[in-house]
Formats: C-alpha cells, structure tokens, sequence
C-alpha cells in the first residue's frame, strides 16, 4: 500500500514533468520554405536571391522536386518534395536542420524551413508553425513593444525560425498635390491620378482579339524607370491646354518609410510573432518560455494570445486531463452499479496510477512528448489494465458468496485468473508493439500512442497481481460488513464454485 501511494505521487509528478506536445511532427516528405528580404527589396533583387535559394535546395541529394513562388512584397516561398524513405536515409527534421544554415548563408534574407503538419488548426499563414499574437490600442506602442519581444525572443535556446508580420520600414514616397496650382495649370488631381497609375500601375489600356487568344495590352514605364525614385520628376502630365507639366511642377515628393501591411485582429491593430522549435524542445517548454519573455517585455496595455496549433496545444491540456477524469468516472459509476459497492470499483481502479507511471516513464525515457496521440493510448490504457482487476475482483465476490474467506477467495482469484489475465495482457502488448516500434510510413503520429500502451502494460502487469489482492483485502477489512453465506440457499452455486 506504500508503494502504491509513492506510485500514485510519482505518477502526478510525472505528468507536471514530462514534455507536453500537440501533434507530433509527421514525415510526409514535404518540406515550405520562407524567405524574407529586407523591406522595399525590388521585384528582379528577389528573384535573384529566390534562385540563389533555388539552386541550394535543388542539389540536395533528398529533394526531388521544387516549386518557386515569389511574393508581393519582401517575402517569397519554396515547396520542397522529398524522396520517399528509402532510398532516402534522412528524416524530414533532419534534410530541414541541414538546409536551413546553408539558406540563411545567402546575403540578404532569412530563411525560415518548417515541415508542414498532418493538421493545420487556423486559417493564419506564417512562415513558421507556430504563432503569438499581440494586440493594442496604440499601434505605436504595440509596434516598439513587438520589436522588444522579437529581439527577446531570438535570445532563446529552444527557439528558431522567430520571424514576425510586422514590415514598417518600408522605403516609401510620399506625393503631396499642390491643387492650387495644378489648378492654375489647367490640371485635375484625376489627372495626375491617371498619370501615376498609367506609369507604374500596369494598367490595361485595350484588348487585341486574336483567332484563337486574346492579349491585353498593358501600358506601363520601362522597368528601369520604375526602379529607380528619381524618375518620377521626369514623369510629364498633358494639361487642358495641351501643355506639358511635370509632377514636380505641382507636387511635393518625399522620401518616408512606412508600414507594407498593418494587420488587425478582432478590430485592434495587431502583430503575429511566428516561431519553431528545436529538435527536442517540446511545446510545452516553449509556450511558458515565450510567456515569461512576454510578461517581462510587454507593457500592461498589449494584450497577447497564441494562435493556431499552440492556441489549440493550450486548450486541450486541460480539455484532455477532464477527458481521463470523466472516463475514470464513468467507468467507476458503472462498476459500482454492477457489483452494487462503493468499494468494489476502487479496487478494480487501484492498478491505473501503475499503468499511468508506466506510460508517462516510457515516453520520458524514449525522448518523447505527451501528445494528443499518446493521450489516446493512455486512455486505451485505461480500457486494457482494468479488466484484470475486474477478472480478480469478480472471481473474489462471487467466491465469498459461497462462503469462501476473503483471502482465500482472492488467492483463489489471482491462481485461476492467471493465465487469462496473461493471455489478454500479451496479445495487446504484441498489438502495440509494432506501433511503439515506428515503422512504416506516417510512425511519428503513431509511435507516442504504442509506447503509452507497452510501458503502461509492462509496468501494470507486474504490479498488478501483486497489488490488487492486497488492496481488495484493506477494502474488505474497510467494509467491516457481516457476510451470510448463500450456499445453504443455493446448493448449485456452491457446488459449482467448490468444483471450481
């Protein structure tokens, strides 16, 4: 009974300890790639460094295939097709810790590599998976404050791939219309609308209908003249008159840097803070590191949230502990009322806190987290480890009805139970196994889930047989009730449980 209570504290302990993840990261041979420049690169500078990235990736002998996307903006993005394992030797995590140095060793941006997983919680996009959200009413200060955290954040040793939505400093030019003179000079601000939008806003002036296609024709400056800021004085606007009058003439341009996008979330001004983890760094360590960063750099005026899979990794922790408490529940109310104790139940539960022990022991020592799917298994757990106390227990009672002592009824119980108990215990532990084992295709997912079910069994069983009668004896004791024997008013019963 001692061991059992150092048992059940360990076993609390365990769980406050154990590495905590959502999904476990699955190889499905695909590998998305961020790029990010600086802000207000050129459209032909990005293409450049998307092919300097290109040609890396495409070298590596585990990639089969690449698809090149380059975005508005500063940003750009790379898809990556894995071979399929064999002939490739390499895991998805491992192909990803070896590109990523060889990425960022390109002058000029920062490549963020993350596998992409078998469930996307969120429609939010970011260059890595997993996202911290800030929000307030004072953008400035949210922007200051967001910077902070970032830098912060960089600074952690679990941490990588921290990239964040916030773009301010983009190199912009601001074009003030003097109306009044414009005016004066028989020009409209329709005018000079028009004219911007014709030189740099590709605009579709007609359309040519050929037999068997149709082309529009784009007006637009030579790409030379859109590169460059200075061009912009040269750009002439045709007045009512006739007259020829510079942009300069009539409008003041100056050189700012704004933002490229400013972002809102449920209406507030906000700025998403995307970030990964090393390998073997669970999520769990991760969300109170980047809690305690924030709480040490934010103001009390931003608010903050996770997003998408660790918003969801934050709500099933405790979803899932009501989950196991729930089963726990049902399973004893059912047990009371079929063998109508209070106590009975107890006894036939006494052997999960082992099978907990040994599930969560199992996945510390494998290096491995306690997901949604080794949750599942420790569920199952539950299912598997209570049938021996029920075969024990059932065995006992039915044997006291004929008059049998309640130590030797339970002696009686755990001799002629033995081999069943054996033999259902095994054929789910050579179930498991293969799945603790991780072969095949997909094994991440299903690996935490069968090492939960073999420690969980392993460690119960051997305790079990042990525990369980010696528990089922306190209970009695604990009951105190006076038994009546019933073989006088049943001669069968007794005969068949004394042939027995």
């Amino acid at each position: 009974m001692a061991l059992s209570l150092v048992i059940l504290a360990a076993t609390v302990w365990l769980y406050r300890t154990v590495p905590k993840g959502f999904i476990p990261s699955e190889d499905t041979g695909d590998v998305r790639i961020s790029l990010q420049a600086q802000q207000g690169i050129a459209f032909r500078d990005m293409v450049r460094h998307q092919r300097a990235a290109m040609d890396i990736v495409s070298k590596d002998p585990d990639v089969q295939s690449v698809l090149s996307l380059v975005n508005s903006g500063n940003t750009s993005t790379i898809l990556l097709r894995l071979n399929p394992m064999p002939p490739r030797t390499t895991s998805v995590d491992q192909t990803m810790a070896r590109l990523r140095p060889k990425l960022n060793a390109i002058p000029g941006i920062t490549a963020s590599l993350q596998n992409p997983p078998p469930i996307r919680v969120g429609g939010r996009q970011s260059a890595s998976p997993y996202q911290y959200t800030l929000q307030g009413p004072d953008t400035q200060a949210l922007y200051t404050a967001s910077q902070a955290l970032v830098a912060r954040m960089k600074t952690l040793p679990g941490l990588i791939d921290v990239n964040t939505d916030l773009l301010i400093s983009n190199p912009t030019l601001a074009i003030n219309v003097d109306r009044e003179r414009a005016a004066s000079l028989g020009l409209t601000e329709q005018q000079i609308d028009d004219a911007l939008s014709s030189a740099y806003a590709a605009r579709q002036i007609s359309t040519i209908y050929a037999p068997n296609n149709t082309y529009y024709v784009i007006m637009e400056l030579q790409p030379e003249f859109q590169e460059n800021p200075e061009a912009l004085s040269m750009l002439y606007v045709r007045a009512s008159s006739g007259t020829l009058v510079p942009i300069s003439t009539v409008a003041k341009i100056t050189k700012a840097l704004g933002p490229l996008v400013v972002n809102h979330s449920g209406q507030l001004p906000s700025v998403t803070i995307s970030f990964n983890t090393k390998s073997g760094y669970s999520l769990s360590q991760a969300v109170i590191d980047v809690t305690a960063a924030s709480r040490a750099t934010l103001p009390s005026t931003v608010t903050t949230s996770f997003q998408g899979n660790a918003q969801a990794f934050q709500s099933s922790l405790g979803s899932l502990a009501l989950l196991l408490s729930v089963a726990v529940l049902v399973i004893y109310v059912v047990l009371g009322i079929l063998y109508e104790s209070f106590v009975h139940p107890l006894t036939i539960l006494s052997a999960l806190p082992f099978a907990g022990f040994g599930a969560l022991l199992t996945l510390l020592l494998f290096h491995v987290d306690l997901s949604i799917y080794a949750f599942v298994g420790i569920i199952m757990l539950v299912g598997l480890v209570k049938k021996n106390g029920i075969m024990l227990v059932d065995f006992a009672v039915e044997a006291q009805k004929s008059g049998t002592p309640a130590e030797e009824a339970i002696y009686h119980a755990c001799v002629v139970r033995f081999r069943p108990i054996m033999m259902t215990t095994m054929a789910a532990l050579m179930g498991t196994l293969p799945i603790a084992l991780g072969f095949g295709a997909g094994s991440e997912s299903r690996r935490p889930l069968g090492l939960a079910v073999v420690g969980g069994l392993l460690f119960s069983q051997t305790l079990t047989l042990f525990v369980t009668p010696v528990f089922y004896l306190y209970m009695e004791k604990l009951r105190g009730r006076n038994r009546t024997p019933v073989a006088n008013q049943l001669p069968e019963l007794g005969a068949a449980y004394g042939a027995q």
